[in-house]
Order: structure tokens, then sequence, then C-alpha cells
């Protein structure tokens, strides 16, 4: 396992994240995703942290809650040195049927950390995150607020997700000209097979050096080695939570690349996806879930895979973007000043 610095601060955190969002149920969209219990997930965390992962990622909202309490547990069970662990978890989605429970207001951020700390029975977060733009709080306000647990000791540092660039340039300027705490990493969705953050977040998390921690890097299980153009399983996930969206068709040209490859490397495809990842310069962390140990023990295994030039430019063929504006325009003028 590699250790990589998260942006700009000085923290090093594994090279590989494991994500929650599989621990728990409790109903709705989260029973789809996963309804792993206390044993299964004390399995799960131990064998993560044997493997070299000193970071786990978790929301507020996985399982209402109950995902952050299992998380939390699992570390008080295993014995787990908290100052040896990154723990990162996130605020924003709707935590209860009262008008102030969601959001990224002032009342609603200071309430929920506290929340957090609780289900998690630790003293403070490494990285608290707000989990997504809430167009009716002023980033500003936000911004406030999260500087302010910082201070107070609750958060070492913030990060964002699921945001846009010009909203994640105004929160860091924001930042920078009142000398307050700054995000230091964004988590988005980025994968061979959905590659959008490379048109305007990946520029900018260089130029600012921010770091990037990767959510669903197999696509919702679509690069899992499940799905291919003559087979389509019937106890996916997908079926009941087509999520995140996918150009099935375009994926399925890349899975037509990647198997070949992992078949010479006698690795699996999703190892092949996950090394991918691995292999850009602008990623931090990629984060894993599982529901079963043997698919956590088959992630675990990318770190392993060693991707060669021709192999690398071979799967950017087939996976590149089509050409926007003003990037193909950038592209055209800038050509005489490199």
């Amino acid at each position: 396992m590699k250790y990589n610095f998260l942006g700009n601060t000085g923290l090093k955190v594994s090279e590989l994240c494991l994500g929650t969002m599989t621990f728990g149920g409790n109903g709705g969209i989260w029973a789809n995703i996963g309804d792993l219990d206390q044993q299964e997930v004390d399995e799960i965390v131990k064998r993560s942290v044997d493997a070299g992962i000193n970071f786990i990622d978790t929301a507020n909202v996985y399982s209402q809650g109950l995902s952050e309490q299992l998380t939390g547990k699992a570390i008080s069970n295993l014995g787990l040195k908290r100052d040896d662990l990154v723990i990162a978890t996130k605020v924003r989605g709707k935590m209860g049927d009262g008008p102030n429970e969601i959001g990224l207001s002032r009342k609603h951020i200071m309430q929920q950390v506290d929340e957090s700390l609780r289900r998690l029975n630790i003293d403070y977060i490494d990285l608290y995150q707000i989990h997504g733009y809430d167009s009716l709080t002023p980033i500003e306000d936000t911004i406030d607020t999260l500087n302010d647990i910082v201070k107070s000791g609750k958060v070492r540092y913030i990060g964002c997700s699921n945001i846009t660039a010009w909203q994640l340039m105004k929160a860091l300027a924001y930042s920078a000209h009142h000398h307050l705490t700054k995000f230091v990493s964004l988590q988005a969705y980025y994968t061979i097979a959905g590659r959008d953050l490379e048109r305007e977040l990946i520029p900018l998390l260089n130029d600012q050096k921010v770091g990037l921690m990767v959510w669903s890097p197999l696509a919702g299980g679509f690069l899992s080695g499940k799905y291919s153009r003559n087979k389509n399983p019937e106890d996916a996930r997908r079926l009941n939570f087509d999520f995140p969206p996918v150009n099935k068709e375009k994926a399925f040209d890349i899975i037509d690349v990647m198997e070949p490859i992992a078949q010479s490397k006698n690795v699996s495809v999703a190892q092949i996806a996950l090394a991918w990842l691995l292999h850009q310069p602008a990623v931090s962390t990629v984060i894993i879930g599982a529901k079963k140990m043997h698919q956590l023990e088959d992630n675990l295994k990318a770190v392993d895979v060693q991707l060669t030039q021709d192999e690398l430019q071979k799967l950017d063929e087939v996976s590149k973007l089509t050409a926007e504006y003003p990037g193909w325009m950038l592209a055209r003028q800038g050509s005489d000043r490199k």
C-alpha cells in the first residue's frame, strides 16, 4: 500500500480508502447498496486495516447515521488506535423531518458535526466534507462555520464533494481572502467509464493543489467484471439502483479493451479499472466499498497491478472524452506557448 499526500496538507492517506456506504442498510436506497451488520463491518474494517488502509470515509446520511455508528463501533471492537486512522465524514443531506435538518447552514452543520462525533464515538474528525452544494445557503456562511469547527478542535481539515469547478474556486478564493481554512480535497465521481472530471475540475485541482478522492471507481459495479456485451447479471445492484449514470455502449467498448489486459496479467477487470485510476497523477485516493469479503480482497489487489505505457495508451484512447469548447480552442491556441 502506498500513501499519498491529501492535497497540500502534509497529511498522508492510503491510496485506497475504505468506503462505508454498504454498512447498515436501514431501508430505502441504502438497502440496495448494502446491509452489512456489525460482525461483517468488523471483518471488513479489520481486513482493510491489515492491508494498510488508514483512511475510512463515511457520511451522516449513509443509512441515516447507522453507517457512522457501525464504523465507530468497529474501531472500538477491533481495538484500533484512533490516531493511526484518518476518518472522514460528510454533512448536507436530510437527517430529519424538520425544516433545518438539511443543508449547509450554520445551525445544521453545528448540530451534525456533534451528532457525527457521537455516532463515530471519537473526539475529532480528520476530514469533514460538505456532501454537495447548497443553493439556499451562501457559501460564505458555510465556510465561516467550517472554519469555526476547525478552530474548536472538532475537525482537522475540511473537504467538499459533488460540486462544480466555479463553486470550488469561489470557496477557495473566499477562504484565501479572509485567511480561513480552505477545502483540501474534493470527493468526486471519476472512472475510466466516466472521465467528465477532466474537463474543468482536474485542471483546477492541479492548479490549486487540492486532493482528489474518487468515489464509485467501478461505475456503480458496471466495471466489476460482471457486465459485458453478452452478460447482464440478475443479482447485480444496478437492476434496482441504476446509478451513477453510465454510457453503457462506450463502457462496453472500454471493457472490451480491459478484458485482454486483465487476462494477460491474470487479474480481474475491476483491478484494471482501479489500477487505471491509481496511475492518474491527480488522484490522492480511490474509495473502495464491498458487500462481500471476496469483493474487498479483489479490490485490494489493484495496488499491485502495473500498467505499461502501451496499455495506458490503449485505455486512454478507448475512454477519452470528446473534445468540447473551450477545451479544443485552448489546446489550439496554447500550442505555441509550450
